[in-house]
């Protein structure tokens, strides 16, 4: 067996055998944890939306005012409030925020609490099924900072 072969070989095995382990590097999928009420349409089509753009979705099924206690938690202003309530790699999210703010925030990794679409603006993510007719609401996801400062992130016209 010649040189290359045998270390073609011996990398082979390795990774079989850390794959066999769990140690193998796995391409990961950014969790976000969510917060909804139980029966939130426009909340289950905005997890829908997530989960088409590559995100692992785990929720919580729980009372309006218990989502609130967690957007509180969070540290995040009422004035941002929307349906849902959200967490990703440390950062909250709030409302209907496009799953390409939330990958550029994890690209960008700028210093913020997170982002987020106060309201629900009709044409944002889980806002824009057939039962709206193709009507769009101009909007804005905030970057939110610590302390409840907030800038345009992005804007959708």
């Amino acid at each position: 067996m010649n040189r290359r072969k045998l270390l073609h070989t011996s990398v082979a095995l390795a990774a079989a055998t850390l794959t066999g382990l769990g140690l193998a590097a796995q391409p990961s999928r950014p969790m976000v944890e969510v917060w909804k009420t139980p029966n939130c349409g426009c909340c289950k089509d905005w997890i829908k939306h997530l989960q088409a753009s590559g995100f692992e979705v785990t929720t919580h099924d729980v009372s309006n005012d218990r989502k609130n206690a967690v957007r509180q938690r969070l540290g995040l202003a009422e004035q941002f409030g929307s349906c849902h309530t959200a967490l990703v790699n440390g950062y909250v999210l709030e409302g209907h925020v496009p799953a390409r703010e939330i990958q550029r925030l994890l690209k960008d990794k700028p210093v913020a609490l997170g982002l987020a679409v106060p309201g629900m603006p009709v044409g944002s993510p889980g806002m824009d099924g057939p039962e709206y007719g193709g009507l769009k609401d101009p909007y804005d996801v905030l970057l939110v900072q610590r302390g409840g400062a907030a800038r345009v992130f992005q804007s959708y016209r």
